[in-house]
């Protein structure tokens, strides 16, 4: 490979040192009940000494002020909670911070890194370890005579990958996979690219995470979204929360709570686990709060179901609001339900039919709690169901959130001020990632809008999913990967199986700011293309450039860096999208130079091609942006039958067999999706441990192990495969009987491939059935 003349000079001048291979003997694992207010002075000693730890006393400070600001401002590349609508200045939270810090680190990844470390050394080290070396900062070959990764210019590179793209005798054979950080103007030129090429395969992070709320929600009221926003929240009577680690995982939703409960409003939280963002929170902008350190309640109401009993837990809510119509109409709104619903009488007798003892058996949780919930639903006028990965990564995840939907009908809880369902996305821009074309089964009227304005002819078969390009590289028949972001090879499930897929591919592209376990990774030819953080000034021909993104809640606004990119050889996501399609597409008819000159000509294109983004360049530049519009919202619902629609799905046998247990992955507070910052979870009371699985008291006992004793872990696929884990410690949590959790990634071995869902193909993360022993 050769280097550009303007690559010759080194960017890596730090001294290179190999990393510990693990924490000094000294930090012994540690598990302490926490027992302090989620967020508050924890939340800001924490950041302290992150700060301290990255060196970031200017930068980090600096963000903090413009990180989540409507004017001039850069927006959050961590969670995808919307932004205050009420003008707060401090509109941020801890794990916010420490991935913006994370993002602005001063230590480097250049050549003379990559020339002392090879790809077979790297990959012995630890994940934080290759993370914390810095940001990448030039492109980078990997060459398989040395086994180093080796500078090029970003021709070079690009001319790999055209030349690679246009040899393929089928375009089928590449896929194109996004990470939800990707901003709206790059998500489009990257799905057109794709579909010119003549492709969808464009798998996406919500295949692991939400595919099965927008099926559900899509099914049920016609469109793939959440109906509500913020001031719903901010005027709802209750706030059920399924499924939901608020104070780690949107961690600005405490605000909403605490704001809720001072307001009287119920607040109901459902998960196995009670996290600390369902006790009580300081929220650290409410300054005399916090110099008082006065907390406030963030739940009148826990619900424990076991691992998947929420479907049960639902319909018996409904059942009880459906008996007390028998004595009190007023418990249903037969008006609302007349009018724009239809399937109530058949859901009525399902709801009718299914025994009490069933549903507590089924969900784990008591009648009297069930009724007690039901109450709550009863009582209040206006109601909003949110949840998260805790309900859609089970096999009947879709199922689940039908019956959220049902649940809402029964009291025309849609449609509405403060009414509504509210899944809560991860990525900051997960969601506008597929309302701007990242789907692999697009509807035909997007297809034949985008053949229309962008003039081209794109493939109406659809393409593969995450699971089925895992699987398309194990046969041979994907053998080009492409990755806009993530650490795909650590996100996804059945570890050494997508390691294995990925190794067969000819060529791996990855584009990224930061080292990670998925450029070691790679196909036989692989490429790191570098690229600039949100948190940078991305500068073009036209001026500096903004980029959009959508939040959970369907609000689009615009992002602008504020800093120095950490290298001159990085390039923006759109230009490196446009590099590739150009490269890759030489007669191609669209402008992708034109486009990367000043970023509103996308605009411009996407507001013809996407619906709800007319007038796009005027409207993302009003205070706050926009909101895309939400027919369900309007009561109008792109059903079969023109209205929203009850379903009446069997309730799934969730009950763990007889020495068995359902575990759920989930992420530890310092950590953000395959990024983790330490070996800490302050929040479940952990300290210098990840190789943990929490186990119920008695479930421990029954199998003689006691705190912190090692195990052996196996997990059955339904195929009848098994896969195992050892090195792991058991510590005791208050969790149901039969349940158990742990932390991903390093649990993703455990999830088999063939363990997805038949619903929404979803890897089913949050319901693997193992066994756990003592270590022999």
């Amino acid at each position: 490979m050769s280097v550009s003349d303007d690559q010759s000079a080194s960017d890596d001048t730090r001294e290179q040192r190999e990393p510990p291979a693990g924490p000094p003997p000294d930090r012994a694992p540690a598990s302490r009940p926490y027992h302090h207010p989620a967020a508050g002075w924890g939340a800001a000693k924490s950041v302290a000494r992150f700060l301290t730890r990255e060196k970031a006393f200017v930068d980090g400070p600096r963000a903090i002020m413009r990180m989540n600001h409507e004017n001039g401002g850069f927006d959050c590349p961590g969670c995808a909670w919307p932004d205050d609508t009420k003008g707060l200045h401090l509109d941020i939270c801890e794990n916010g911070i420490k991935h913006v810090t994370w993002e602005m680190t001063g230590k480097r990844v250049g050549r003379d890194f990559f020339a002392a470390h090879s790809v077979t050394e790297l990959s012995g080290w630890s994940d934080f370890a290759l993370e914390d070396q810095g940001r990448l900062t030039e492109p980078m070959a990997y060459d398989p005579e040395s086994d180093h990764y080796v500078p090029v210019s970003w021709k070079e590179a690009f001319d790999l990958v055209g030349r690679t793209l246009r040899g393929l005798d089928d375009p089928d054979r590449a896929s194109f996979y996004t990470s939800g950080r990707l901003g709206n103007e790059a998500t489009f030129l990257y799905q057109l690219m794709a579909r010119e090429l003549g492709t969808n395969n464009l798998p996406d992070c919500s295949n692991m995470c939400h595919e099965a709320s927008g099926r559900a929600l899509t099914a049920s009221l016609g469109t793939g979204k959440g109906t509500v926003d913020l001031k719903d929240w901010e005027t709802a009577d209750a706030l059920f929360v399924l499924g939901v680690n608020a104070a780690s995982n949107a961690p600005r939703m405490l605000t909403a709570l605490a704001e809720a409960y001072r307001r009287g409003a119920q607040i109901v939280h459902v998960n196995p686990l009670v996290e600390a963002a369902a006790r009580r929170t300081i929220v650290p902008h409410d300054f005399l709060d916090m110099a008082l350190y006065k907390p406030t309640r963030t739940s009148t109401l826990n619900l424990q179901p076991r691992v998947g009993g929420d479907m049960a837990l639902l319909r018996g809510m409904a059942k009880a609001v459906l008996e007390q119509s028998v004595t009190d109409p007023k418990a249903l709104d037969r008006e609302f339900i007349d009018r724009y619903t239809t399937g109530f009488d058949a859901y009525r007798a399902q709801c009718e039919a299914t025994p009490w003892e069933e549903l507590e058996h089924q969900s784990g949780v008591s009648r009297e709690q069930i009724l007690r919930a039901a109450r709550v639903y009863r009582d209040a006028d206006r109601s909003v169901v949110s949840w998260c990965l805790g309900v859609s990564q089970h096999e009947h995840g879709v199922d689940t959130v039908r019956e959220i939907v049902n649940l809402l009908l029964l009291r025309g809880n849609l449609g509405r001020e403060g009414a509504g369902p509210s899944p809560v996305r991860g990525h900051s821009n997960v969601q506008g990632n597929r309302t701007c074309g990242i789907d692999h089964r697009p509807e035909p009227e997007f297809l034949d809008r985008l053949a229309e304005v962008c003039s081209i002819r794109p493939p109406r078969e659809h393409g593969l999913d995450t699971v089925g390009t895992i699987r398309a590289m194990e046969r041979g028949e994907v053998s080009v990967f492409v990755g806009m972001g993530g650490n795909f090879s650590l996100a996804a499930p059945d570890t050494p199986r997508t390691w294995a897929a990925l190794r067969r591919c000819e060529l791996t592209v990855q584009v990224s700011t930061k080292l990670n376990r998925s450029h070691l990774v790679h196909g036989r030819r692989a490429l790191i293309l570098p690229c600039l953080g949100r948190t940078e000034k991305d500068h073009q021909r036209g001026g500096v450039q903004s980029t959009s993104v959508e939040d959970s809640m369907s609000m689009v606004h615009l992002s602008v860096g504020m800093k120095r990119p950490a290298s001159p050889h990085l390039l923006s996501e759109p230009a490196i999208i446009a590099g590739m399609a150009r490269a890759a597409l030489p007669d191609s008819p669209t402008p992708w130079e034109w486009y990367i000159e000043d970023y509103d000509r996308i605009r411009d294109t996407m507001a013809k091609a996407l619906d709800g983004f007319e007038d796009f360049n005027r409207r993302v530049r009003l205070p706050l942006g926009f909101r895309i519009r939400q027919p369900a919202r309007e009561l109008v619902f792109h059903t079969p039958s023109g209205r929203a629609e009850f379903s009446t799905a069997a309730l799934p046998d969730v009950v763990p067999e007889p020495g068995t247990l359902a575990l759920g992955t989930m992420r530890s507070h310092d950590q953000w999706n395959t990024t983790v910052y330490s070996d800490n979870d302050r929040y479940r009371g952990i300290r210098n441990l990840r190789t943990l699985v929490f186990m119920n008291r008695d479930d421990m006992r029954e199998r003689g192990l006691a705190e912190f004793d090692p195990v052996h872990i196996t997990s059955t696929a339904r195929d009848g495969s098994t896969r195992s884990l050892d090195g792991f410690l058991a510590v005791p949590y208050e969790l149901p009987r039969g349940c158990a959790a742990g932390y991903m990634p390093e649990m993703n071995v455990l999830c088999a491939l063939s363990d997805h869902s038949t619903q929404s193909d979803q890897p089913i993360m949050k319901h693997v059935k193992v066994t756990v022993e003592p270590a022999g």
